[in-house]
């Protein structure tokens, strides 16, 4: 920053303000921001005489000489008003007229100047510029129309001006000779700014480097939506006569309609096969909140992904089944050490799949449609027996979610799907049971017997005596190593035993 020295007359007393000004890379000067300079003449201690300081000399061939800038605040004083505290008129005070702040800039050569540019801020600033007519008429069209309209003028004024500073910057840039440099170091915001005044001033040099500019670098956070909502306005405005469909194919594409499918079933896949632990986990997190903001933008309308996941479903339960019946088989016990450890990271990758495709259904709520498809894996419930515990016990994960799922109502199985998944799946479950809590990280045992038991409660009463009663026993000989559902046993010794005496009592009265 460089500071330039700048007057302030009141009642004829010359009181001396320093205003920071900014020199560009090109020579010129840009005008400083309305906060920038009412902060300075607020806060900054009057000097006797006025002190310059000189620009840095430009390397630009383009500028001569650094433009002149001065500053005003003046207070008109009225000869005819008396002294407010005079007794001859004690009831007059002088009115303050309202202050307005005027700056001057010139650009190239002051001196050979013959047009001035006259900007009027909403915030009261007034900047004045000294310009030539020759780079008006070849760079801005704005200007042009004023000159041809009007001609001979010697000065036009813009007004409501809601960002002064950037079209001094603007017109500054007009005595560039490569523009698009200029903009190197600039941010997204301060390019987009300029651009809305080059378009405005009929700029197309500078409309185009702006361009290329956002063409060329990285679009951070909310900058994307800004960037993407003018050009977008740009375009229909200008009937895209600046190109700008090809800018905007950075967040549109023209494929056809089913490529977004086909490009998810690709993602998913994937995921699916990936066998680098770290990496997968990562990546499921990912894919998860990326669907699940889809969604939520959707408003559930269109959902391209739920055919898509049920087809990984099936894929999964298909795979997993194959590897059941391998493993279940006499001779597997017979395989190599290598094969086994193979066949077993096979089903643990398997239901893992199940999971999260199962996680992510049940987020959605469209899951019930897995549940009838799992409450109907009579052979996969079969084999699992005949496999080890520490094999086959994630694929009891995926019945536990279900129940949970059932007992949060994310997902509304039919009565004939919940009888048939309890009577399928809940012995396996209460199999592994034990080593779910010890070997499952994630497994919440509360929340699961929770599932179960008002999935239980939902079945007629009688189903749910033949379940609880055969629960009882199996809890009162394993303890810990089943789940313990007496809160869905309260719930129905109460329906079985206290209401019905209850209603004929209610019936009586």
């Amino acid at each position: 920053m460089a500071e330039f020295s700048v007057g302030e007359l009141r009642a004829q007393h010359t009181r001396i303000r320093n205003v920071p000004i900014a020199v560009t890379p090109e020579g010129f000067w840009c005008c400083p921001s309305p906060a920038a300079l009412q902060k300075s003449l607020k806060n900054q201690a009057p000097q006797n005489k006025p002190h310059k300081v000189s620009p840095p000399n430009s390397k630009a061939s383009s500028v001569q000489r650094a433009p002149t800038i001065s500053s005003e605040k003046r207070t008109i004083s009225n000869p005819n008003t008396e002294n407010p505290n005079s007794s001859s008129n004690p009831s007059k005070v002088a009115e303050k007229p309202q202050q307005k702040h005027k700056i001057s800039v010139g650009f190239g050569q002051p001196e050979t100047s013959d047009f001035k540019v006259v900007l009027r801020g909403k915030d009261g600033i007034i900047v004045k510029m000294s310009v030539h007519r020759n780079v008006l008429l070849e760079n801005s069209t704005y200007f042009s129309e004023k000159l041809c309209e009007n001609s001979p003028i010697s000065s036009t004024e813009i007004p409501d001006c809601d960002d002064v500073e950037i079209y001094v910057e603007t017109v500054g840039l007009m005595y560039c000779k490569d523009v698009k440099h200029r903009l190197v170091k600039q941010s997204v915001p301060h390019v987009l700014r300029i651009l809305k005044v080059a378009e405005f001033l009929g700029f197309r040099s500078c409309v185009v480097s702006c361009l290329d500019y956002l063409e060329a670098v990285p679009w951070v956070g909310d900058e994307e939506e800004n960037v993407v909502s003018y050009l977008r306005h740009l375009q229909i405005d200008t009937k895209d006569r600046y190109g700008i469909s090809p800018l905007l194919r950075r967040v549109s594409s023209n494929m056809q309609n089913d490529a977004p499918n086909n490009t998810l079933v690709q993602i998913i896949e994937l995921v699916l096969k990936s066998s680098e632990n770290r990496a997968r986990r990562e990546m499921k997190s990912v894919v998860s909140k990326l669907l699940k903001e889809n969604s939520t933008s959707t408003n559930g309308s269109t959902d391209i992904c739920i055919e898509t996941l049920y087809k990984s479903c099936q894929v999964c339960l298909d795979s997993l089944l194959d590897l059941f019946r391998q493993a279940s088989e006499p001779e597997f016990r017979n395989q190599t050490a290598e094969v086994r450890d193979k066949t077993n990271r096979g089903i643990a990758l398997e239901a893992d799949n199940l999971l999260w495709l199962l996680e992510i259904l049940c987020d959605r709520h469209v899951g019930d449609d897995f549940v009838t498809k799992w409450a109907g894996q009579d052979e996969l419930a079969g084999h699992h027996a005949k496999l080890p515990i520490m094999s086959r016990h994630l694929v009891s994960c995926v019945t536990a979610r279900i129940f949970v799922g059932i007992g949060k109502g994310e997902v509304l199985p039919t009565k004939e799907t919940r009888q048939q998944l309890i009577h399928v799946w809940l012995q396996p479950l209460i199999d592994d049971y034990n080593w779910l809590q010890h070997a499952c990280r994630p497994f919440d045992r509360k929340v699961v017997e929770e599932g179960i038991g008002r999935t239980i409660l939902t079945l007629p009463l009688e189903e749910q005596q033949t379940i609880l009663l055969t629960w009882m026993g199996r809890f009162l000989k394993a303890g810990d190593a089943c789940p313990n559902l007496q809160r869905a046993f309260e719930v129905w010794w109460r329906r079985t035993f206290i209401r019905p005496y209850v209603e004929q009592e209610g019936n009586r009265n």
